[in-house]
């Protein structure tokens, strides 16, 4: 199945309580499939499409506020719409997942698949300091893992959860073997597991309120202070990544979701031709595997960060080697996937 599809079968799959969505290419799917499996006949899931992109993600807003799995897909400039949203969420501490299957731009810009939007999943994009989890998945198997884990780490830590994908996989067909069925929680499971939820609360209780909005700046300095010390935990616990071909490699690539799939077999022309490269792979873009880059590149000729964007996760592994190896990088901009062999050529030619 396509990568959107499995998107959809998995969240039915892992207990999703509700979909909140709005069509856009390259992601359509999602909500077609949804309406095609009609879950509020099986699972009680609600489908809904919403009237734009705002309107989703607040939905989502309301609904995850109540302690329900939750989500929304769109792509790029559906998701621009949806940052006021998701720093609300953010500053509320709200648990949801939003993914965005990547086009190009800025703005409309095309239908063709792109990963432009690394900065804005994670710099938060929003306003305030903030961050959400960011997944990268690299193949349709992948689509499928990783909402239950991103459904997973955004109720582990309250926070909003985005799996960052791009045309390439929302729309390449691969077998797919599906999580098995998770019940939806009952009212009483999410009272237990969500206590700091709007619903369940007793009478001689006072509400629960949900909001990111603080009057008093000393107190919103320790709401600030409390998020960063979250990221702080996260980013000791979170960090996901796949290496290949690093234990005798001169040359690293760092790449990420469809690049990374075209730079492997980059990687194998190249070692035809002599070339020793191996590929570190994150699977999550925030938090940034920094340590590991870093540790990577030591003793390297060089390192090569492959996105088809004009050059943004480059930005992180700088900062991560911080000079200590040649840091280069190459794309394709405009909706344009870059062949294995052009990656081969840059290699050559920026080292």
């Amino acid at each position: 199945m396509k990568g959107n599809e499995a998107i959809a079968h998995a969240a039915i799959r892992c207990g999703a309580d509700a979909f909140f969505g709005y069509p856009i290419t390259p992601q359509s799917e999602i909500i077609e499939t949804l309406a095609a499996l009609k879950p509020w006949e099986t699972t009680g899931m609600v489908v809904l499409q919403a009237e734009s992109e705002v309107a989703s993600i607040n939905m989502v807003y309301g609904a995850a506020g109540a302690g329900k799995k939750v989500f929304t897909s769109s792509s790029s400039p559906g998701v621009a719409l949806m940052q006021e949203g998701i720093a609300y969420m953010a500053g509320a501490e709200i648990p949801g997942v939003i993914i965005n299957v990547q086009r190009g731009g800025p703005g409309l810009g095309t239908i063709q698949p792109s990963q432009s939007d690394y900065f804005q999943a994670t710099r938060g994009g929003g306003n305030g300091d903030y961050y959400c989890i960011v997944l990268a998945p690299a193949s349709v198997q992948e689509m499928a893992d990783f909402v239950d884990l991103a459904f997973t780490l955004a109720f582990k830590y309250r926070i909003p959860t985005m799996i960052l994908s791009d045309g390439v996989i929302g729309q390449m067909m691969e077998r797919v073997v599906l999580p098995p069925y998770k019940p939806r929680r009952t009212e009483e499971e999410i009272k237990r597991e969500c206590p700091w939820a709007t619903i369940g609360r007793s009478k001689d209780r006072k509400p629960n309120i949900l909001t990111s909005l603080e009057l008093r700046p000393e107190i919103m300095e320790e709401r600030n202070l409390a998020l960063q010390r979250k990221y702080d935990t996260i980013k000791k616990n979170e960090v996901r990544y796949e290496t290949l071909h690093c234990e005798d490699a001169d040359y690293i690539i760092v790449a990420f979701g469809s690049a990374a799939r075209i730079s492997e077999k980059a990687i194998e022309l190249a070692r035809e031709q002599g070339l020793k490269v191996g590929l570190l792979r994150p699977q999550t873009l925030w938090p940034f595997p920094s340590e590991a880059v870093s540790e990577l590149a030591e003793g390297k000729k060089g390192v090569l960060s492959v996105e088809i964007n004009a050059g943004q996760m480059v930005e992180d592994i700088r900062l991560a080697i911080n000079g200590k190896t040649p840091v280069e990088h190459f794309g394709r901009l405009g909706g344009i996937v870059p062949e294995p062999d052009e990656i081969v050529k840059a290699l050559k030619e920026k080292f």
